[in-house]
Order: structure tokens, then sequence, then C-alpha cells
């Protein structure tokens, strides 16, 4: 990195990659500043003499406690002057042209002990039960009746947020925007996914009808996904979703982005997020990913069996009204009985009976369609809801992945080619303009790839929460047990009730002259 003017005293020099290493491991976490004490603990670290350390201190600049990067970096070159017993000048340093001097510090991962600890936050943990999660919000969103335009038929959504008691109108391109921000700001978080915007091509099983239905439920699952996320849950873009009424909520969520930035920008402790980190963290994810992704697939087999359990309530719904139809139809038959047969049967009084027995079955029917709607609002959809957040993990650790550690490995590449390339110039000699260029970019790529480093540490930070919010998330089991065994019992209880009245009803159709007994 070349210095043209360095604390207003340095003209020219290259400062060598050591004085950054020294930094990266004494200043602040929550601030790219060095705290004066630990500069002290630096100097002492030296074993100048004090009357030496004295004029080190009178040349650095010192502002309210702190000392900026240059301010280390010159006070660097002044202990390494010092070291190698000359007067610890800033005007000697204006004579140097080539690399500063190296100060003899030791080894400068060590020298992180000299850092002055802030009070221990457990900023990694996040301490989160499911009931704090769920309680954060219940949003509501319910579709409004169709408008239509000129050509195209448009569906709305009414979305009511519990937290802030207010109802706004959404339409699916307000949420495709509202995701691709969230996205944006929180790249390092579960994001869940939106459903598609239309009916996939080669979907024939389903209808139109359902087709939105099952959208109008996706987004309610992501919606209060988003709205219990313990990092997204007082961001400006959720409370401008959930609350802003005016007449263009994307160009609003769109602009809120732009004054926010990333979370990586915003966060105050994304650029010391290595050092929260355990020394074992990948092991950690490894595991973890692993666990994660085997709970995932028993829960996706889960929901499989309840949404057939679901389906066979509606179809038993079905069957049972269509029964009673066809007990009707046989009862309301006009067709008068032969001769031969009226003096030995009782097919007369018996369909009279018939005829009536449809209204206990319609019943019965809809007793069944209430149970196979329980189980789809209190089961499927409680499983549909934490796949949802599942996924969205899995997709979160492909995006570490392909993300951020692909392009950090990119600029790696790119770095190892430019400095082969500046090692051919030094040994065929080129134009000095074309030199300086080649050493701009290298500089220019060891920032982007510290920054790059920055990030992916970040990330990893933001992966380890993520994790413990699905651990978070593990108990909603009971709740899924819970309301499966619920709906179940329910479900029973009403159709026994009505099994129950119906069986006296079956006495004129069981007489003694049949030779029938009624079942007790």
């Amino acid at each position: 990195m070349t210095v043209r003017a360095m604390a207003g005293e340095i003209h020219e020099g290259s400062v060598p990659a050591y004085y950054r290493e020294v930094y990266e491991a004494i200043h602040c976490r929550t601030h790219e500043k060095v705290q004066f004490e630990v500069f002290q603990r630096l100097l002492h670290k030296t074993e100048l003499s004090k009357p030496v350390i004295g004029q080190i201190v009178e040349h650095v600049e010192c502002t309210d406690g702190y000392l900026n990067k240059l301010a280390l970096y010159k006070a660097l070159a002044l202990i390494a002057l010092a070291q190698q017993g000359k007067q610890p000048s800033p005007k000697l340093l204006e004579n140097y042209i080539q690399e500063l001097p190296k100060p003899y510090l030791g080894e400068p991962r060590d020298l992180s002990s000299l850092r002055m600890q802030p009070p221990q936050d457990d900023v990694l943990t996040v301490s989160e039960s499911l009931d704090k999660l769920l309680s954060r919000d219940s949003v509501q969103v319910e579709l409004i009746p169709e408008k239509k335009g000129l050509f195209l038929k448009h569906v709305e959504y009414q979305v009511i947020s519990q937290r802030y008691k207010i109802s706004v109108y959404r339409r699916y391109s307000d949420f495709d925007v509202f995701h691709e921000v969230l996205l944006q700001r929180f790249a390092y978080r579960i994001v869940p996914a939106l459903p598609p915007k239309r009916m996939l091509k080669g979907v024939l099983t389903i209808s139109e009808r359902e087709f939105i239905e099952g959208r109008r439920r996706a987004l309610g699952r992501f919606i209060n996904l988003v709205a219990r996320h313990p990092f997204f849950s007082e961001d400006e873009l959720v409370k401008t979703f959930l609350t802003f009424s005016g007449t263009d909520v994307q160009t609003k969520l769109r602009d809120a982005y732009k004054k926010t930035g990333d979370e990586f920008m915003t966060n105050r402790i994304a650029t010391q997020a290595k050092e929260y980190l355990p020394a074992d963290i990948q092991a950690q994810f490894s595991t973890s990913r692993e666990l994660i992704r085997n709970i995932h697939n028993s829960f996706f087999k889960l929901r499989d069996r309840a949404e057939k359990m679901a389906e066979r309530s509606k179809e038993n719904a079905t069957d049972l009204l269509l029964f009673g139809k066809e007990l009707s139809n046989l009862g309301s038959d006009a067709s008068s009985i032969p001769a031969f047969a009226s003096s030995q049967s009782s097919w007369g009084a018996l369909r009279q009976s018939l005829k009536s027995l449809s209204v206990e079955f319609a019943v019965l029917s809809d007793k069944a369609a209430q149970q196979g709607r329980r189980e789809e609002d209190d089961v499927v959809e409680r499983l549909n809801l934490f796949l949802d957040l599942l996924q969205s993990y899995r997709d979160l650790c492909e995006r570490h992945e392909k993300g951020v550690l692909h392009e950090h490995q990119r600029a790696l590449h790119k770095y190892g080619m430019m400095k082969r390339q500046m090692m051919s110039a030094t040994v065929q000699p080129k134009e000095p303009a074309s030199v300086e260029q080649l050493e701009s970019r290298i500089v220019q790529q060891e920032s982007a790839i510290q920054t790059m480093e920055l990030r992916n540490y970040f990330s990893l930070f933001c992966l380890h929460q993520e994790t413990q919010l699905i651990f978070a998330y593990l108990p909603i089991t009971s709740h899924i047990l819970g309301a499966f065994v619920n709906s179940q019992v329910q479900g029973h209880k009403e159709m026994g009730e009505v099994w129950t009245e119906l069986q006296p009803k079956l006495g004129c159709l069981f007489g003694r002259n049949n030779g029938v007994e009624l079942p007790v």
C-alpha cells in the first residue's frame, strides 16, 4: 500500500503488511480506532526507555483517547526507528522512499491480548424461545374481491398485522419487490422464498382457484416468518411493508434500502465477526447442517402424510354426502311395487325412511369436511411453515458457499495472477506508467480481498445465528402433534355423536320381519 501523506508528515513510502496486521490485532471491535491504553501497552512491550517512549507519544496524534489507523502506522514507524537506535523523529520518515521500517513486536496474532476487552456481550448467541418468536407478530393475508383490468385479472391481498394494528393492501408484485430488497439487505440471513407467481406449466392437478388459495397461504407463511425474525422484525423495510398505505409501496421499499444498505454496512460488529466465532466454527456448521438436512427430510415426509390424511377427510366428506343423496334418490323413487311382491315386502315403508336419512348424512359430510379443514389449517400449515424455514436455511447455506466463498476464491486467484504479472514486470522492465498502474490494481485487489474476508466471516457469524434460530423453532413439533391429536379427537367425537343419533332412526329399517336385529 502506497501512502503519500500519513498523519500529515510522511510524504511517501510503502507501508509494510506487518503494520496492517498489528492494526487488525489491536483495534477496537466496535469501531476502527485503537484505544490509547492499548497503544501504551504496545509501547511497553517494545522495552524502549521511558524518555524514548515519551518522545514517540508526543509525535502521535490522539483524539478523545483513540488513535486512528494512520496515527498508529506513524507510531509503528517511530518505534522501528527507536529500536534501530535512531531518534524517533517524524523528519527521518520523510526520507523513506521505499518501505517504511518494521518494528519488532512479535507475531501480530499474539498482540490481540493487549486489546481492551469490552464488557462480554454474548453477541453470537440468539436468546429466543419459540413463544417469544411467535409473539412478535401475527400477520393475516386474505384475498380481497378480484379487480379486473382491461386485459388481465389481478389478485389483491389484505395484509393485517396484529402488532401494528393496521390493514394494508398488497399485490403479488409488492411481495416480490419486498423479497428482493430484503434479500439484498440481509443476504447472510434466512429469507424465505416466495411462492411462484403463476401456475407452473404442466401442472394440471389443481385448479386456478386452488393455486390462488395455495399462493395466499404461502405468502402468509412468508410474511409471518419475516415479521417474527429477531433481526428483521425491527427493520424499516418490514415496518414499511406492513404499515405503508401510500400508492407506491415498491418505490418506498427501494428508497428505504438505499438509505441503509446491506447488513454488513450497518451491523456494529460486522468487521469484528471473526473474533466472536468459535475456533471450530466450520466443524459446527457441517454438523448442524447435516442434522438440519435430516430434520428437513423427516418433516417433508410428515407433511406429505398429513396432506394425504386431510385429503382423505375431504374425500370422506364427499363420499358421505353422495351416499346420503343416493339414499334420498332411492327413497324418492315413486315406481310402483309389483303386485306379487307387495304382500311379502316392506319396501314401501323402507323407501320412505331412506329419504329422510340424507339429512343425517349431510351432517356427517359437513363434520368430515370440517375435520379436513382442521387438519389442513392446524397441522399441514404448521408443517409447511417449518418446512419453509428449513428450506430457506438450506438456501442460505448454498448462498454462503456459492456466493461469498466463491467470490473470495476468485478474488484470490485474480490477485495471484496480478502478483505474477508484477514479478514478470520486474524481470522484464516495462514502462513506469504500466508498472504503477499494476501496483495500483494490486493495492485495490488487496483491499477487495480484505473486504471479502471480512464479509466471509460475517456470513459465518450470521449463519451460526440462523442455525440457532432453526433450533429455536424445533419445539413447534409439539405444537404440530398437539394440533394433530386435538383435530382427531374433536373430529371423531363430533362424527361419533352424529352416528349415535342416527342409530335409533334405523329401527324402522331393521324390523323383526326383516330378520335383522338392530345392533346395540
